[in-house]
């Protein structure tokens, strides 16, 4: 790791045993609480994008939402929340989607993007990437064009980016942790 990730490592917390015994669970809390780490994780993040037309930044619910919100005013774009179902007030397109153990469904505002428009999807953390596969297809059903996604934290053993780039979209991360 260069200087860059171990000092954003060092700014994230890890709980072992949460949720469930086994799971080391990577909480940005911490690195949100601490106005250097997030400052520079959202400089970071914004970089690559920066003269890019970006129409959009989609941010899944909830930890997404602080990051995609960040990174869609420093690119001067809007913000599109990816919600689970039955959270959003307007007639919503959604999704079921794989999670470790089961299927849950997520779902966006029918006019939060419109056809062709470049978007980049945010959250804080890529694992198996279920959720970030649901929201590129749920991007794409209402034809957006998803440039990129972007997360701070990658746990490359559980394959999610790599499901992602299979899909033709970008990944962009800022620090690995290995295991689960």
């Amino acid at each position: 790791m260069n200087n860059f990730a171990l000092e954003l490592a060092s700014s994230i917390r890890s709980i072992p045993d949460y949720p469930k015994p086994g799971i080391i669970f990577r909480d940005i809390t911490t690195l949100l609480g601490n106005p250097r780490a997030f400052r520079r994780a959202v400089d970071e993040l914004v970089q690559p994008y920066a003269g890019l037309k970006v129409g959009k930044v989609a941010g899944m619910e909830a930890r997404g939402f602080i990051l995609g919100g960040a990174l869609a005013h420093q690119l001067s774009a809007g913000f599109v929340p990816i919600r689970k179902k039955g959270k959003l007030p307007h007639e919503t397109v959604s999704i079921a989607y794989s999670l470790e153990y089961g299927v849950d469904e997520m779902e966006m505002h029918v006019d939060a993007v419109e056809p062709g428009e470049k978007v980049i999807l945010c959250d804080d953390l890529i694992a198996t990437g279920g959720t970030a596969v649901g929201a590129v297809q749920l991007l794409r059903k209402l034809g957006a064009d998803v440039v990129s996604a972007c997360f701070v934290i990658d746990l490359p053993d559980l394959g999610g980016r790599k499901k992602l780039e299979a899909l033709g979209v970008e990944v962009r991360t800022l620090v690995e942790f290995s295991g689960h």
